[in-house]
C-alpha cells in the first residue's frame, strides 16, 4: 500500500476529527503549491509585488472580505475562510489545539457535533468579525480589510468542551495539572485585551466562535442541539451526491422432489461409488485416494 493510499484510508475511515485535519492541512499544501508556481512564473518580481499578486489572483478568493459588496460577491468565503492559512506556524498552532481538544471533545459528544460545533462557530466568527468593522467603522485601524483561519472554528471546539467538562485536567509545560475552565477563561480575556492589537479581527473572530461554542453547550445541557439541523443537512446532501448502489437480485431455481424411481437410482450410483472407493483402499491404503474421492467418501459417511 502507498503513503497515498495510506492518507486516503485514514481520511475515509478516520474520525471527523481526522478528516478535518486532512483538509486543512490539503488546502495549505495546495496554497503553497500555487504559490511556488507563482514564484517561477513571475520572475524578477519582489517578494512584496510576488505577495501582491498572489493575493490578487488567489488568495481574495479565499479569504472573508470585510467589505459586504464583495461578500456578496464571494459568498462561498464564509466557509473557505476557516480551512485557509497564511504560513505554516499560523496553520501549525490552529491544528493542534483542533487536535488537543478536538480528541477530548470526541469523549463526550459526537463527530457530527464536532463538525457542526466547528463550522457553526467559523461562521459565528465570521459574524462577528462583519458586524464589528461595519457597525464600528472607527476599529478599521485596528481591523484587517480581509481574513482567513480556522481559529475561530477552533475556538468554538475549545470552549463547548470546556464548559461541558470544566473540571477535565489536562497537563501543560511548566505549568502542570491545569483545568479547561482556566484554560477558557484565559484564551478569552487574552482575546479581548488584544481587540486593540495589530490582528483585531481574528480576536473579535475569537469571540464570536467562543460565543456559539458557550451557547451550544448551555443549549445541549438543556436537551436541545442547535447544530443538529446542520448535521442533518449534511447527512442529506451526502445522500443525494453518495452513488447509490446497483442492486444485484438472482432467484434460485427451487429443485423439484425426486421420485421413487430417481431415489432408488441414485441411492445405488451412491453405494456403487463407496464400494468402488473402498476396494481402492483395501488395495493401495487411504492415502492414494485422491482428493475428490476422499471429499467423496467424507460427504457419503455424512448421508449415514
Amino acid at each position: 500500500m502507498t503513503i497515498f493510499d495510506e492518507i486516503k484510508a485514514s481520511f475515509r475511515h478516520g474520525t471527523m476529527l481526522t478528516r478535518l485535519i486532512y483538509i486543512n492541512i490539503g488546502i495549505f499544501l495546495a496554497i503553497s503549491v500555487l504559490y511556488v508556481i507563482f514564484r517561477l512564473f513571475t520572475p524578477g518580481a519582489t517578494l512584496a509585488d510576488l505577495k501582491g499578486v498572489f493575493h490578487q489572483n488567489v488568495m481574495q478568493y479565499l479569504m472573508l472580505p470585510a467589505n459586504p459588496v464583495k461578500l456578496i460577491t464571494r459568498p462561498w468565503t464564509l466557509i473557505t475562510y476557516m480551512f485557509a492559512h497564511q504560513n505554516v506556524l499560523h496553520i501549525l498552532f490552529n491544528l493542534l489545539w483542533l487536535f488537543w481538544f478536538g480528541k477530548i471533545f470526541l469523549q463526550y459528544l459526537t463527530e457530527k457535533q464536532l463538525l457542526s460545533t466547528y463550522l457553526l462557530g467559523g461562521l459565528a466568527g465570521a459574524v462577528f468579525y462583519l458586524l464589528l468593522l461595519n457597525l464600528m467603522p472607527w476599529l478599521s485601524d485596528y481591523l484587517q480589510p480581509s481574513m482567513l483561519g480556522a481559529s475561530a472554528a477552533v475556538m468554538a471546539i475549545v470552549i463547548a468542551i470546556s464548559f461541558y467538562v470544566p473540571d477535565f485536567t489536562i497537563y501543560l509545560l511548566f505549568l502542570g495539572p491545569v483545568k479547561l475552565k482556566y484554560i477558557a477563561i484565559f484564551c478569552i480575556a487574552l482575546d479581548i485585551l488584544m481587540i486593540a492589537s495589530y490582528n483585531a479581527g481574528g480576536h473579535i473572530a475569537h469571540l464570536g466562535g467562543a460565543l456559539y461554542g458557550y451557547i451550544f453547550i448551555r443549549q445541549y445541557r438543556k436537551g436541545r442541539d442547535i447544530g443538529k439541523w446542520l448535521s442533518n443537512f449534511l447527512d442529506d446532501l451526502v445522500t443525494i451526491f453518495r452513488p447509490r448502489r446497483s442492486l444485484n437480485i438472482s432467484f434460485k431455481r427451487k429443485s423439484r422432489p425426486l421420485t421413487d424411481t430417481e431415489y432408488i437410482q441414485r441411492k445405488a450410483s451412491d453405494q456403487k461409488e463407496i464400494d468402488r472407493i473402498l476396494d481402492k483402499i483395501a488395495q493401495s491404503g487411504y492415502d492414494n485416494l485422491t482428493r475428490k474421492e476422499k471429499e467423496t467418501l467424507f460427504r457419503m459417511s455424512k448421508r449415514k
